[in-house]
């Protein structure tokens, strides 16, 4: 059993969206909203994602959440919106059971680090950056010069690090070999049915779907349960710009960017 049966929540179940970019301040957030759902005594949590995904530590700490909320007995279910992607998958496959729109897109299981390289922009306009170091590595991803060879294999091996991290969580929770995982997780993207084939979701269908599934696992009445909003993440400029997709998701991006300088490893799915 989950909780006594002594509390109204217990004939509802929850929902948290996760929508846009997963950043510390989606950590933040899910993780005040997770404790409401255990404090509350929700024996359902309906997960909505509509991310192209975002921090691979980020990722974790609330894929990690999820896990320790469904081991208290708290059964989750995910929905895919438009987007669940990277990041998006890593917390997704926390969940029981997941369900996907046919054309959702998803997959993008990867990580990446991107720095620039502009030494010679630099140099035409006549800036030259003066550096004092502790260590060899330590203005690794320097935009004023090249990567070296060793380097490049130091950056490759930390990716290849996260990357084994990201295929055991998708190979987890999907109940798939990482062999298996390995086969699709190059870093491109399906759509819901596609994802489906794979063994990556279990059901297509909208989140009413989802909702019914989740109800269903916890007992409730498929019908008649319903679900109730727990944590709000605040705005981002982007929703200020009305619509313009465009320039709402330019901002993101600079606004991923410039949290992250060049030393954040990100799974996202441009």
């Amino acid at each position: 059993m989950f909780w006594p049966l002594r509390r109204k929540s217990r004939r509802k179940m929850a929902r948290i969206s996760i929508e846009g970019p997963i950043t510390s301040s989606t950590r933040k957030w899910f993780l005040k909203a997770i404790k409401q759902v255990e404090e509350r005594e929700f024996p359902a949590l309906l997960l909505r994602i509509d991310s192209p995904g975002g921090t691979v530590g980020d990722s974790q700490e609330i894929h990690s959440a999820l896990v320790r909320l469904r081991e208290k007995g708290c059964h989750v279910v995910a929905s895919f919106g438009n987007i669940s992607a990277s990041g998006g998958v890593y917390v997704g496959v926390a969940a029981e059971k997941i369900v996907s729109n046919a054309g959702t897109i998803t997959g993008s299981i990867g990580v990446i680090l991107r720095g620039n390289n502009l030494s010679k922009l630099l140099e035409k306009i006549g800036i030259r950056f003066e550096t004092v170091k502790s260590g060899a590595y330590k203005d690794i991803l320097s935009p004023d010069r090249p990567l070296s060879d060793e380097e490049r294999n130091l950056l490759q091996e930390l990716i290849d690090s996260s990357y084994e991290q990201f295929v055991t969580a998708v190979s987890e929770g999907r109940g798939l070999s990482a062999s298996e995982v390995k086969k699709f997780a190059d870093g491109r993207v399906f759509s819901g049915a596609q994802a489906k084939d794979l063994g990556l979701i279990d059901a297509l269908g909208d989140e009413e779907d989802a909702r019914k599934l989740a109800a269903k696992l916890a007992d409730l009445d498929e019908e008649k349960a319903r679900t109730v909003n727990i944590g709000s993440p605040k705005k981002r400029l982007s929703g200020l710009i009305p619509g313009n997709h465009f320039f709402s998701k330019l901002f993101n991006l600079l606004s991923m960017e410039l949290t992250s300088g060049t030393e954040v490893l990100w799974l996202f799915n441009p």
